[in-house]
């Protein structure tokens, strides 16, 4: 549910640019209602409680999982936002300005702690799509998430690249959706997926982003006004 809310939080949000257009700008009108995430995501878990479990147990195993995973995230999600620097504003003179940007300065510094626990959190609760093995989960997550992805974060950030390649983040998060979804028929053994396709879906999406955004990038050169969105 974690997953599941943190990708249907992305699609709900009318964004400038969009991707699959003919997915994410229904969905954006929908957003307009408020608190889709939390609907749909409630629906989705009473809907596989219902069909995808086999016994009273399961069902509140299931129900109770789901249950602390959207709270899990609509809790570091709402502090997030409330960590989220404003801005500064117009300048103030003197102290007043100081103040400002220390204020901002923390607020920042906190922001993106919150963040990066939450993106923690997004780990965890993916590397289950792939493998329930605890030894694999800590060295994948400690080995290559603390120096593999911590290297190649700061690399993609120094070149710009979420810039440069528009529908990267759409596509990271269709993976997570389609994480999520796999993790919810996996309540379920008869709809177990393999791993190697689990992990394919992933790479099938962030793949097709970022070759769409280099198709984009050379259209928009050829033609600078097509594409504004």
């Amino acid at each position: 549910m974690f997953l599941l809310m943190l990708f249907l939080d992305f699609v709900v949000h009318d964004r400038d640019i969009k991707w699959l257009k003919w997915i994410e700008v229904p969905f954006a009108r929908i957003g307009r209602l408020g608190q889709v995430p939390v609907i749909v995501a409630s629906v989705g878990l009473v809907l596989a409680g219902a069909l995808l479990t086999h016994s009273s147990d399961q069902r509140g195993t299931v129900l109770i999982a789901g249950l602390l995973g959207m709270v899990t995230y609509l809790v570091v999600n709402g502090i997030s936002r409330a960590f989220r620097p404003a801005g500064l504003g117009e300048a103030t003179p003197g102290v007043q300005a100081r103040q400002a940007a220390g204020k901002a300065g923390c607020a920042l510094f906190l922001y993106l702690e919150v963040l990066d626990a939450a993106f923690s959190f997004d780990g965890v609760t993916g590397a289950f799509a792939i493998t329930t093995d605890p030894i694999i989960i800590a060295l994948g997550l400690g080995v290559v998430g603390a120096m593999f992805v911590r290297s190649i974060t700061i690399y993609l950030v120094r070149q710009d690249t979420l810039d440069r390649y528009v529908y990267l983040e759409h596509g990271a998060h269709w993976a997570i959706g389609a994480l999520a979804i796999i993790l919810l028929l996996s309540i379920d053994h008869r709809f177990a997926v393999p791993e190697w396709v689990t992990a394919s879906v992933g790479v099938v999406f962030i793949g097709a982003a970022f070759t769409e955004s280099v198709r984009r990038n050379r259209l928009t050169v050829r033609s600078p006004t097509k594409f504004g969105s």
